[in-house]
């Protein structure tokens, strides 16, 4: 038989050519199950492998290399990359399960708008291992015809059976998930999909009965009808139209050697082929952005492999060693003497792989790569689609053609459940060179789950989710950190990230020194939310009060906080001579007659007998006037809204804030210091007092501060922050950081030990740029610095606002687009400086309701 089956692959006609298509009697989490054979299935993670260093890259493939030599050594595996359209409106149900405050309809509608814009597709890493051969299956293939003849075929999987199955399919998984690949069961309706996405038909998915896909159910995933050309295929849809048009591409021709990175990533390349369709110009819009027309492939990869034993292995390479040896002998006694140098040549490679093979987890493997490209549009948009293909390929030196005369064979090879059909096809070579081809490789960071705030920009495509408040619910660090240099999106970023948290109910404190985060308020006033914008300056008079600010803590919390912020308040001197007594007097006074307020101590003080008192009060009342002493000492005028906790967003503006620094003495204060520090006393104390309260501990909450350099610079600023982030995960709290300096910022260890996200914008210095590299996680060489000046800029130089690395909670680094989904919330949200709308905003009453 296998003298027979020899001749027919060398004269093309195979007995695998004509074997029936797969027969599925059963489908379960993990497990594909047809009248002759049981395949487990796994989906494989991605790895970031954009950014990963050298020795890590190096770690990892041998790691891969290993998982193929020593756990499918011996198995018939089968590997699929396969794409998905990213369905926008699937993250309208997310969203209903994620956001709950605003016109949160309308926000999610808005980007599902924007995702259909930019239409990303999802990539799903699937691998099946060929297990068991079902008991009886010659003696069902003989009586097959006869029963379904007579209507009497039966399908059914016993209990027992699945049960057994599941048990080995599940050993099998537990050393899968060990590898780099940290391979899973694929869930059932993964599965479903993955066999019924090829006959392209809209009909819903079945649903599983106890975790079990069979009968009726199962055979309608394969009720299409494909009709085989020379060069393609035409799938039909129910009512006999092409739906689709696919064609089965082989890689007959690779380097004898591959480079890692580069042309050695054959697989991991898929997701960066492009094309442009034929268009006619007559239908194009002038206006039309050139790069719009740049479209993805995004061909799909069927890879049948088999690891060999490495005992098998040994064999073959020593046989190949031994016929090379042979030659070069039998060569040397003829009269030329010359052996040919590919015959030396092939007896050293066969020698030094010999030598590997042993020392290393080294083996052989047998691989037929196809690749199927899929268009829904015509067949010229298909031809098209395989000419990039080829092309691309033919750039870094592999051989692709299309399958000629063997569409069909190809085709049914290529789906789940079958078997090898074109054996004629492959290629011999070392677990290296596959491990090399880094299917799993690419792009990939950000949450699983929570808000889409961008999308991903190295070579894989994809989403990029980022939820600031999910930390404390999952038991993690909460902190997050936007760095890079002015001008470069981290500020947008934070707001982005302060709007969808507000969605979700979070309580949001922000403390705007630089005075740009006014359009925020706009933003989420715009979609229905909570929102207030406080300044300084005499119309906020009293909007700062740490008597209303602490109320629901109790009067005993505000009786110790306000003596000791109108003492930093007070003129030096007048400290000095005592004004702390005349002080606290005052606010036990106030607070025993009810009510009371920082305005109503002033006024108790300039009221009493004591000259010092009265002189304090005086000078108090003054500062008051200020536009740095109104928002906390200034007697409310009932137009500024009051503080409170409560799901919203509070802005609280303070551009002419000058906080001294930590080398300054108290007594080298100026008036505008004292009363910088002043008014700062208040937001620390209402952020740290709300973030500790039991009764709100069911809120979301969130301090968020830009320019986060001004309160590092302080001893106080810097403890409030260090404080926030190491309690956040307990209080509920999330801290946004957002900054230009890193080099500072990595010097509190309180905060960079809580870091959750880091999001890296442009830097150019390199000391600078060294700490920002410490904060992503790094190595701090020249590639990295090169990677932080380059990132935001487009290739002609020019700025590109939003472009960042991010950092994710599992230290994964990934290049990524932060994306501003309409160009209405792109101008509420613009930071640059327009005095003209910033004054209209403040004079517009609706603007900010008492």
């Amino acid at each position: 038989m296998k003298i027979l089956q020899r001749v027919g692959t060398f004269l093309g006609i195979g007995g695998d050519r004509s074997a029936g298509a797969p027969r599925y009697v059963a489908l379960a989490d993990g497990l594909i199950i047809t009248d002759s054979h049981t395949e487990a299935w796994f989906t494989l993670a991605s790895s970031n492998t954009d950014l990963m260093s050298e020795g890590a890259r190096d770690t990892e493939l041998d790691a891969a290399s290993a998982a193929l030599a020593r756990t499918l050594a011996g198995f018939d595996c089968h590997l699929r990359v396969l794409w998905s359209p990213l369905h926008a409106e699937d993250y309208v149900a997310e969203a209903a399960g994620t956001f709950s405050h605003g016109a949160w309809d309308e926000w999610a509608d808005l980007r599902v708008r924007r995702l259909e814009q930019i239409g990303l597709p999802t990539r799903h890493l699937l691998l099946g291992v060929r297990m068991t051969e079902r008991a009886g299956t010659v003696r069902t293939a003989g009586k097959r015809g006869v029963q379904e003849g007579l209507g009497l075929t039966s399908t059914t999987v016993s209990t027992r059976e699945l049960s057994k199955l599941d048990a080995q399919m599940r050993r099998l998984g537990r050393r899968l998930e060990a590898s780099p690949w940290k391979a899973r069961p694929a869930a059932v309706e993964t599965l479903a999909w993955m066999i019924s996405r090829e006959q392209h038909r809209a009909a819903p998915l079945p649903t599983a009965n106890g975790g079990v896909i069979t009968g009726a159910k199962l055979a309608a995933l394969t009720r299409g009808r494909i009709l085989p050309h020379p060069d393609h295929l035409r799938v039909m849809d129910a009512h006999g139209e092409v739906a689709a048009w696919t064609a089965v591409l082989t890689m007959t021709g690779f380097p004898e050697e591959m480079q890692s990175p580069g042309n050695g990533e054959w697989l991991r390349v898929l997701s960066e082929i492009n094309y442009v369709p034929d268009v006619d110009e007559d239908d194009l819009d002038p206006a039309t952005d050139p790069t719009a027309l740049i479209l993805p492939v995004s061909p799909e990869a069927s890879v049948r492999f088999r690891v060999q034993p490495k005992r098998d292995a040994l064999k073959l390479v020593d046989e190949a060693r031994r016929l090379a040896k042979e030659q070069r002998r039998s060569a040397a006694r003829q009269s030329a003497e010359d052996p040919g140098r590919e015959i030396e040549e092939t007896e050293q490679v066969m020698a030094g792989l010999t030598r590997d093979m042993r020392r290393e987890d080294l083996t052989l493997v047998e691989d037929h790569p196809r690749l199927v490209v899929t268009s829904t549009i015509s067949l010229g948009d298909l031809r098209d689609r395989v000419d990039a293909v080829i092309t691309h390929y033919g750039g870094i030196g592999i051989e692709v053609v299309v399958g000629e005369e063997e569409q069909r064979e190809l085709f049914i090879e290529s789906q789940p459940g079958d078997q090898l059909r074109v054996p004629d096809l492959g290629h011999v070579r070392d677990v290296t060179a596959l491990a090399g081809s880094w299917w799993w490789g690419g792009a990939q960071v950000g949450d699983d789950t929570g808000p889409i705030v961008g999308y991903l920009t190295g070579s894989t495509p994809g989403v990029f989710r980022n939820d600031v408040t999910s930390g404390s619910d999952r038991g993690d660090a909460t902190t997050t950190a936007y760095v890079g240099r002015s001008g470069r999106g981290k500020t947008m970023a934070m707001m982005l990230s302060m709007l969808d948290a507000a969605f979700r109910g979070a309580h949001e404190i922000a403390l705007d020194f630089k005075g740009d985060l006014g359009g925020v308020v706009n933003a989420a006033r715009r979609y229905g939310l909570n929102a207030h914008l406080v300044e300084t300056g005499p119309r906020f008079a009293g909007s700062c009060d740490l008597f209303t600010l602490l109320a629901a803590d109790g009067i005993d919390a505000a009786r110790g906080e306000v003596p000791a912020q109108l003492s930093i308040a007070a003129p030096e001197h007048l400290r000095q001579r005592g004004a702390e007594t005349p002080i606290t007097h005052a606010v036990n006074a106030v607070v025993k007659a009810g009510e009371p307020a920082t305005w109503k101590v002033i006024e108790y003080l300039r009221t009493m007998e004591d000259p010092l008192a009265r002189e304090t009060g005086e000078a108090l009342y003054e500062l008051a006037q200020s536009s740095l002493g109104a928002p906390f000492m200034g007697r409310p005028t009932g137009d500024a809204p009051l503080i409170s906790p409560g799901p919203g967003i509070w802005v609280v503006q303070m551009p002419g804030l000058s906080l001294p620094g930590v080398e300054a003495g108290r007594h080298e204060w100026t008036p505008t210091q004292r009363l910088s520090v002043a008014l700062m006393h208040s937001m620390l104390a209402y952020g740290i007092t709300t973030a500790g309260r039991r009764d709100l501990r069911h809120l979301r909450k969130s301090v968020c501060v830009p320019e986060v350099h001004v309160l590092t610079a302080t001893r106080e600023g810097a403890n409030f922050l260090q404080y926030i982030a190491r309690v956040g995960r307990a209080l509920g709290t999330s801290l946004l950081l957002d900054t230009q300096d890193p080099e500072s910022l990595v010097e509190l260890v309180g905060i960079t030990e809580q870091l959750t996200t880091v999001a890296g914008f442009q830097l150019t210095t390199k000391g600078q740029q060294d700490g920002l590299a410490e904060l992503l996680g790094l190595p701090k060489d020249d590639h990295t610095r090169a990677l932080i000046r380059s990132v935001g800029l487009l290739p002609d130089g020019e700025i590109r606002h939003g472009h960042c690395i991010i950092r994710d909670r599992r230290f994964n680094c990934a290049t990524v687009q932060w994306d501003v989904p309409s160009l209405e919330l792109l101008e509420l949200l613009d930071t640059s400086p327009k005095p003209a709308r910033q004054a209209a905003d403040s004079d517009d009453s609706e603007k900010v309701p008492a």
